[in-house]
């Protein structure tokens, strides 16, 4: 709206758009109902889909001939150790580049800083809680974090582009750091005093992982995310860079800002 333009926001739930208080006139579609989201999105000269990119297919099927597209996927897309979230980006993502449809699918990398986050918020949680750390190798896989402010950014920056048939594109933060170094960071971000990082194996985290929901001071794991700790999450930026045009705030900077809002207070 900053920029001049005309957003429509199409919705599934009344109630908790009204309770958002954003002054925007919505349409009301369920991705389900073909008929409907055909209707909603009947004029639309641009789509971001922020939904889940298994329904590619749908919005794709929905959406103008000429609109121009613009998915929300996932790295977890390249992971050994595929589950329903990755599966699904994989099947979304294969819709999309069969579609021959102008646009891009971004594939962001781990998102924090938004509201309702569970993967900064939910580990901080769990370090006010444990003063020792488990983790795989110590922790030293890598990740590559992306504040929600930068997803903003890359959606927006790609609304901007003249996309010639689909493409995807991995968004990211603009290094990678050891998990360990990540948990430290979080933890100086949050005011809390950092853990001690025991280096364990892997296999009895896997099995540890389904008690975790029988103690409810304990954040729910699940074995797929302990695999998923043994391998690197790094990823080239340079392509976003030259075609979005931006450069991804440091860690330091979005860890900052996460925990300086209120809501996360």
């Amino acid at each position: 709206m900053d920029r001049g333009a005309r957003p429509v926001p199409v919705i599934r739930d009344p109630v908790r758009w009204a309770a958002a208080q954003i002054a925007l006139v919505p349409r009301i579609a369920r991705l389900e109902d073909a008929a409907g989201l055909h209707a909603a999105l009947r004029d639309a000269t641009q789509v971001v889909s922020t939904a889940h990119a298994r329904y590619a297919a749908a919005v794709i099927a929905a959406a103008p001939p000429d609109a121009r597209l613009v998915f929300l996927g996932s790295t977890r897309r390249f992971t050994r150790w595929p589950d329903d979230h990755g599966n699904g980006v994989i099947a979304g993502e294969a819709a999309f580049l069969a579609s021959a449809r102008a646009g891009v699918m971004l594939h962001p990398t781990m998102i924090y800083g938004a509201r309702g986050e569970d993967n900064v918020q939910r580990l901080a949680s769990l370090l006010r809680r444990v003063p020792v750390l488990p983790l795989p190798d110590g922790g030293a896989s890598l990740v590559q974090p992306i504040h929600q402010d930068d997803v903003t950014r890359a959606v927006l920056a790609a609304l901007d582009c003249d996309w010639n048939g689909p493409h995807t594109l991995v968004i990211a933060g603009p290094r990678p750091i050891r998990y360990a170094e990540f948990v430290r960071a979080v933890a100086a971000a949050a005011g809390i005093r950092p853990p001690r990082i025991v280096p364990c194996p892997v296999a009895p985290l896997i099995m540890l992982a389904p008690l975790t929901r029988l103690f409810p001071f304990l954040p729910n794991l699940r074995t797929a995310e302990v695999r998923r700790l043994l391998e690197d999450k790094a990823f080239d930026i340079g392509p976003m860079r030259a075609m979005l045009g931006f450069d991804p705030m440091p860690l330091e900077a979005g860890l900052a800002r996460t925990f300086a809002r209120p809501h996360n207070a």
